[in-house]
């Protein structure tokens, strides 16, 4: 990988993890597009790490007395609090990603091995999805915050997730689809995305690493820290100014060019 295509993909990454609009889908379309061979699982792994790491130091205070009242509330059998409720209800929705996580999983490399038809793919689902989000942003209630999720919301949320494997569907996009349909607030919706995509891309992380270390392809240190801190940098401003502006611009923007999106692909594919 050159330099050039290491920040673009980067950048991408960093980008488009935290918003309802698919990494996946642009970790694959922007090589198609750009003339790039489809890049290695060794780089998909480092900016992961970094969007990663950038979604944990954001949320550190949260992650820290969440952490805190969950261990209280192992002690007292009960929820001690607020904190410890979302926490276990990120647990619960982190549980449908590690039941179906493997057969999606296979289902995704089935799509990926034929470039036709993972571009058909992405374009079905950004649209659709698209439409999906513009939907429950129009007839969500936004009235409560993610604190008062109750566990069949959070595993419904989960069970969204799930479907995120999916390229094209977006991960964020589909979690604030559930949430804002479940009647939580645009930037509540968007929290407890962000917050249930710290056990979700470590999961994934730690699958594809194995995947990694059991390969025998050699591993080009400098490429992968370098697309891991450029990715940690772009997530961290993409979740700050996200979450700042969120409530005032809607959902609608990212709908749009969700729309747009599948339609070029659609173009460039069947011409």
């Amino acid at each position: 990988m050159d330099v050039v295509q290491i920040v673009l993909l980067a950048v991408v990454q960093g980008f488009t993890e935290f918003l309802p609009i698919s990494s996946s889908a642009h970790l694959i379309v922007t090589p198609i597009l750009f003339g790039y061979e489809l890049q290695g699982l060794a780089f998909d792994v480092a900016v992961h790490v970094g969007t990663l790491a950038a979604v944990m130091l954001y949320f550190r205070h949260e992650l820290a007395t969440m952490l805190l009242a969950v261990g209280g509330s192992i002690r007292q059998g009960s929820f001690v609090n607020q904190d410890a409720h979302l926490a276990w209800m990120i647990l619960i929705a982190t549980l449908p990603i590690l039941a179906l996580g493997l057969p999606l999983k296979s289902l995704l490399e089935y799509i990926r091995d034929d470039d036709r038809l993972v571009e058909l793919v992405i374009a079905s689902t950004t649209i659709g999805f698209g439409l999906l989000l513009w939907l429950a942003d129009r007839v969500g209630k936004r009235l409560r915050d993610e604190y008062r999720l109750g566990w069949r919301s959070a595993l419904l949320i989960g069970l969204f997730q799930a479907i995120a494997i999916i390229p094209g569907t977006s991960r964020s996009g589909i979690t604030m689809t559930a949430g804002l349909f479940l009647g939580l607030t645009r930037k509540a919706a968007s929290r407890f995305s962000f917050l249930l995509s710290i056990p979700t891309i470590l999961i994934a992380g730690l699958l594809e690493t194995k995947e990694l270390i059991e390969s025998p392809d050699p591993v080009a240190w400098g490429q992968l820290w370098l697309g891991a801190a450029l990715s940690f940098i772009v997530a961290y401003l993409t979740i700050h100014f996200f979450l700042r502006f969120i409530e005032r611009i809607s959902m609608f923007p990212f709908v749009v060019y969700r729309l747009l999106l599948g339609l070029l692909i659609f173009w460039v594919v069947l011409l």
